[in-house]
């Protein structure tokens, strides 16, 4: 039964996937009405089976269980705790880590084959980086408690609710008339701390603190707009007491956001600025820690320094081909001006993205799954994410960036500019094969609890790293092509420095749109767009200097393993690609054996800041 069970589903599997890709509708009559099969889909149905015994022999973690026990129940407690920044969520979460961190003492880490033993110092590094990143949230909440002191009468409100305590009606309606008082007193306070002479009770801050306020008050009014609706309507008595205590005091609470983000801040009606919270060295100096890269700050921006020098450089060979002597951004400015008619971008999309996929191929650099290379998809960004994200983003579906009609015409042309052939030609490899969208196919195939440990350092930088590897394999051919493949590399290396020098207090957000627009090339727009999306806070600190960073690792790393001829570059790349996602520097541990240690540090200095690339 078990053997025609799975016959049958198998039969109806294969018939669905052909009903799909002929595109014949999924339920016929008859088996006389459908078109006769066509072996060529067969074909590569089949292919998509990878090798199983291949699969049965794989070697895995000892500590893959204990990965998705922590992750999966990290998961269910900041769920159950989900009011961000309230004392009992940090209470809870660091209680967590540390009992998580204590237990992990209790394995047996020699014991441990070289994937255990990398999988127990990743968890490790996790945990430690959690509990210093709850170090931080209980600096911010000190920071701005003056500025929200009756924040935690909403935080406590949510709390009981989800202890799941009784709710007395009446007891809640004198509490919210209470917290719209308390609102309209620090609303006073804080505005007397504009003033030169604001009085005993005047709070006085910064910019910075106010906009962190701000934001976290935003969070807090949500709480507060989830606790009311879970009673109103429901419970008549709650209803009747407390939703005019409510709405004066959300009412209150939104116009007190205004107030910090107008009168403190400076935000204009009508304007979103871009802000931004600089975390400052010490912090900086944590997440570098976290992402096992032994260099400081200042390190890093002089490695920047010196690959945007060497980009400068080719740049001016390439201008010299084109006609242009050293004016490199006269060449650039040309290159621009080759933008593809509109309706004509996809095409270009598609070409680009086969070109790519056959070059890797035809040069064996890299296994591309049947499966992969035949399931990725191709969505056109909204007007609306095109403001902060002005080029392609990426995956198993590449969106992207062209103008639509609804734009103005200046914002149409910087569109068409900024993702001209020879700029797309880069970014659709970065974004599909080898690139994102292969990571995420292997990484979902191949030590997938390793999803814990992602990061920017790996995504983006083995993706940046692939760039940097064909163009020392001649794939941009053209000075057009290298011209848009340099103008990448540089602003990779515009990011590392831009973005360290914003959170090390350096460089404001202009000074940044500034030296993206002067130094790199960069359209007005695109400038503002990709310095937007850097600080508002959707982007951790060191994301936009992982993607050079992250690529001169695997670079160094490709430099010891094959260069020096001990692996292939199939091999090479299918080992970092089956290893799953980490710090590149335990992918360097893992494919060259180094010893580990319970309490391993980074030690590993992939780049001389005496050196250019």
């Amino acid at each position: 039964m078990t053997t025609r069970r799975g016959a049958s589903t198998a039969s109806r599997a294969a018939v669905l996937l052909l009903a799909l890709t002929c595109g014949w509708a999924v339920a016929r009559p008859a088996a006389a009405q459908r078109p006769p099969a066509d072996a060529g889909v067969r074909g590569a149905a089949a292919s998509y089976v990878p090798d199983l015994t291949e699969l049965v022999a794989r070697s895995s973690s000892e500590l893959r269980d204990v990965v998705e026990r922590y992750a999966a129940d990290l998961s269910a407690l900041e769920r159950r705790y989900d009011a961000e920044y309230s004392a009992a969520r940090i209470a809870a979460l660091r209680a967590f880590h540390e009992a998580w961190l204590s237990d992990l003492e209790r394995i047996d880490f020699e014991a441990l084959g070289q994937e255990g033993r990398i999988d127990y110092v990743l968890l490790r590094n996790e945990i430690e980086y959690s509990l210093r990143l709850l170090d931080r949230q209980e600096t911010l909440r000190s920071e701005t408690a003056p500025l929200m002191p009756f924040a935690d009468t909403i935080l406590q409100l949510h709390a009981a609710l989800r202890r799941m305590e009784w709710l007395d009606p009446a007891a809640a309606a004198r509490t919210l008339t209470n917290l719209g008082d308390a609102i309209v007193a620090t609303r006073a306070a804080v505005r007397a701390g504009l003033e030169p002479d604001g009085g005993p009770g005047a709070v006085r801050t910064t910019k910075i603190v106010a906009y962190r306020a701000a934001d976290i008050l935003g969070g807090v009014r949500r709480t507060l707009e989830h606790w009311y609706e879970f009673y109103h309507g429901y419970d008549p008595l709650f209803t009747w007491w407390a939703e005019a205590p409510y709405e004066r005091a959300d009412s209150l609470l939104a116009d007190y956001i205004g107030v910090l983000r107008r009168e403190v801040v400076g935000i204009r009606r009508g304007e979103e600025p871009i802000v931004g919270v600089p975390i400052g060295r010490d912090a900086l100096m944590v997440d570098l820690d976290h992402e096992m890269i032994p260099y400081t700050p200042e390190e890093l921006i002089e490695i920047a320094r010196r690959e945007f020098a060497w980009c400068v450089a080719e740049m001016k060979k390439a201008a010299r081909e084109m006609g242009y002597g050293d004016d490199w951004k006269a060449a650039l400015e040309a290159v621009k001006q080759s933008y593809v008619p509109p309706g004509e971008q996809p095409e270009l999309v598609r070409r680009l993205a086969r070109e790519a996929e056959a070059y890797v191929e035809e040069h064996d650099l890299v296994t591309v799954p049947p499966l992969a290379r035949d399931v990725w998809r191709m969505e056109m960004m909204s007007p609306e994410r095109q403001l902060v994200n002005p080029f392609f983003l990426g995956g198993e579906v590449i969106r992207v960036s062209y103008p639509t009609n609804t734009m103005a015409h200046a914002d149409k042309m910087m569109s068409m500019r900024g993702n001209n052939p020879h700029f797309s030609r880069a970014t659709v490899f970065h974004e599909l094969i080898p690139g994102h969208h292969l990571q995420g196919f292997m990484n979902r195939r191949y030590f997938p609890h390793r999803r814990l440990f992602s990061t920017p350092f790996w995504n983006e930088g083995n993706s940046l790293y692939w760039e940097m590897l064909l163009w020392d394999l001649g794939f941009t051919h053209t000075p057009e092509d290298r011209v848009g493949a340099l103008f990448w590399r540089m602003h990779r290396a515009a990011r590392i420095i831009f973005s360290l020098g914003f959170h090390l207090g350096e460089m404001t957000p202009e000074e940044c749109i500034d030296f993206l627009v002067d130094e790199v090339g960069h359209e007005r727009a695109n400038a503002e767009a990709e310095v937007r999306r850097s600080f508002n806070g959707s982007y951790s600190p060191l994301y936009q200097a992982a993607y050079m960073l992250g690529g001169l690792q695997f670079r160094a790393l490709h430099h010891e393993l094959v260069d020096s001829g001990k692996m292939t570059n199939r091999e090479f790349h299918d080992a970092i690609l089956q290893g799953g996602t980490m710090p590149v520097e335990m992918v360097r541990a893992r494919l060259t054996g180094t010893p580990l240690t319970p309490d391993y540090e980074a030690h590993w200095r992939f780049y001389d800041v005496r050196d250019a690339s």
